[in-house]
């Protein structure tokens, strides 16, 4: 092969051949604008000038360079060249033999298509940072070179070995502060679900991206006594290990703000001025929630979070939109608390933006495509929940974390429905309240079938509740007994708001042992106020587990 030929072809060298020709000064013009004679001695005095680049060897100076640099001609890309760098990296290579056999690395890196693209259309490509066999990463580019049937590729490489490692070890340390970060993000949330006795839940958390900068997504079961339960998702804005820390001192609060038993727009009215404490800068959202079994409901707050989703018994889909305030962390707001039904047979969705959030696409078309999944989404709420991030399309590297909370009121039927039942009375009358009261709780435990120590402590813990709202009470007066698979409850409500509390009784004393006696036998009581104004005072009695049933 003549390498001078095929310099001469190299792109550039024609133009610059002519451009040299254009510059010569012809003989009968070199009086016109040409150096005096003064100046051209002093030019031509001292060393000579250094050549133009024009004049060097174009073999010479490619095998001076430090760069892998490879000329291949044809179709079969044989070799035309190879520089001294590309030999003392991979070896000689025979000149005239076709690349896919005497360049093997080409072949490993995958190069040899590109040179057909290359060689096809005129035009140069690059690959960046390929590991090549000798262990070492190379930035490859691939130009073409001559005309016509001597047109072929020259091929350039860079070694950025030094530029991959750092690359490399700058993406795993990047994954091990996305682990830390994950980790320090799941280790907030609860790692089992409370299980309630009316409702079957189930959750799922998929942190978003692939960088270490995790949300503030949460969510918490909160099992309130009396067979109610609170249930909260929420959204800490921003991103990384701050959102995450400050998402697990909301999610502390709430716990804490929810043994109170308050209703739940008074939980994010603490919440809102808790968020300003800890960090002035940073919002949240939130949802707070409380399903009441005898009241078939779910009542509400929300924080500016996106809107419950529950499909009924019949598979229509109700989106609670009402009432909805400002995130929290922003302050001057009174939040109000609103309702949707949830009876047996239905299912609620609680979630994130993350799981309904797309670029150049409305929030509300995300919103009424969870709607449409859920409509179709039966089974378990496992199976629920893994449907509805299935249907929105959450993979492992998608953009933002997501977190849903599926809740079902199972419709119960047969021998499951004897296992959940419900009474009541109203307390009317003066002093004959109380004996009936202790008769009507005497024969409904009779009919539900409960042993008799159990049966005589739940007519002990009726008169005592029923006597203190006598007592320290106004109408109107209600006694609930209810009954699950797990427990008895008993609750007795009154007009006053007034709400009672443990204290020790003096041996003089002729009242203020009620409570303390229902406190002593029961497995947990509780009090709280209730929505319309009053009070609600209850207790609970764990059941005893059914023979051959392993504790």
């Amino acid at each position: 092969m003549n390498f001078t030929r095929w310099s001469a072809r190299l792109p550039g060298t024609q133009r610059r051949a002519a451009a040299r020709t254009e510059q010569t000064v012809s003989p009968d013009r070199r009086g016109e604008g040409s150096v005096p004679a003064a100046r051209a001695e002093q030019l031509t005095d001292g060393e000579p000038p250094a050549p133009a680049v024009d004049e060097l060897a174009v073999r010479e100076v490619l095998d001076r360079v430090p760069y892998l640099v490879a000329l291949v001609h044809g179709p079969e890309h044989r070799i035309a060249y190879v520089n001294d760098a590309y030999t003392a990296r991979f070896g000689v290579r025979p000149v005239g033999a076709p690349a896919g056999e005497a360049l093997p690395e080409l072949d490993e890196l995958g190069l040899l298509p590109l040179l057909d693209q290359v060689l096809r259309s005129g035009k140069p490509r690059t690959v960046k940072s390929r590991k090549a066999p000798d262990g070492r990463s190379y930035t490859f580019t691939c130009t073409p070179a001559g005309e016509g049937d001597g047109r072929g590729v020259l091929v350039f490489a860079t070694d950025v070995t030094d530029h991959a490692e750092a690359a490399e070890r700058l993406r795993a340390s990047e994954r091990r502060q996305r682990e830390t970060a994950v980790t320090l993000q799941r280790s907030l949330l609860p790692q089992e679900l409370e299980e309630p006795d009316d409702l079957r839940i189930a959750a799922t958390y998929h942190p978003g991206g692939t960088e270490a900068a995790v949300g503030g997504d949460w969510y918490d079961v909160i099992t309130l006594g009396g067979g109610r339960t609170a249930l909260v998702i929420g959204d800490v804005m921003g991103r990384g290990v701050r959102a995450a820390a400050v998402m697990g001192q909301l999610r502390t609060a709430v716990r804490a703000y929810a043994r109170l038993d308050l209703p739940p727009h008074e939980v994010l009215q603490l919440l809102d001025g808790l968020a300003m404490e800890i960090d002035a800068n940073q919002i949240a959202t939130c949802v707070y929630a409380i399903h009441d079994p005898n009241e078939g409901r779910l009542v509400y707050a929300s924080a500016g979070h996106l809107p419950i989703l529950v499909r009924d018994e019949n598979g229509t889909v109700r989106r609670a939109d009402e009432p909805t305030g400002p995130p929290l962390g922003t302050g001057g707001w009174m939040h109000a608390s609103g309702s949707v039904p949830l009876g047996p047979g239905s299912t609620a969705v609680l979630y994130t933006d993350g799981l309904v959030e797309r670029r150049n696409e409305d929030l509300d078309e995300g919103i009424a495509a969870l709607g449409r999944a859920l409509a179709g989404a039966t089974g378990s709420p496992q199976v629920v929940c893994d449907r509805l991030v299935r249907s929105a399309g959450v993979t492992p590297d998608h953009d933002d974390d997501v977190a849903v909370l599926v809740l079902q009121h199972p419709a119960r039927t047969g021998a499951e429905s004897e296992l959940f039942r419900n009474a009541a009375l109203e307390l009317l009358g003066g002093v004959e309240a109380a004996p009936r009261a202790r008769a009507f709780a005497s024969g409904v435990l009779t009919s539900w079938r409960f042993p008799a120590e159990l049966h005589d402590l739940g007519v002990l813990a009726t008169s005592e509740l029923v006597a203190n709202s006598l007592q320290h009470g106004t109408p109107p007066m209600r006694l609930r007994l209810r009954r699950t698979d797990r427990r008895l409850i008993i609750e007795v409500t009154d007009g006053d708001d007034h709400l009672p509390r443990r204290r020790r009784a003096e041996p003089g004393d002729e009242a203020g042992r009620g409570i303390a006696i229902v406190a002593t036998i029961a497995s947990t009581w509780g009090s709280r106020r209730t929505p319309g104004g009053g009070k609600a005072v209850w207790c609970e009695f764990l059941l005893p587990k059914p023979a051959g049933v392993a504790v």
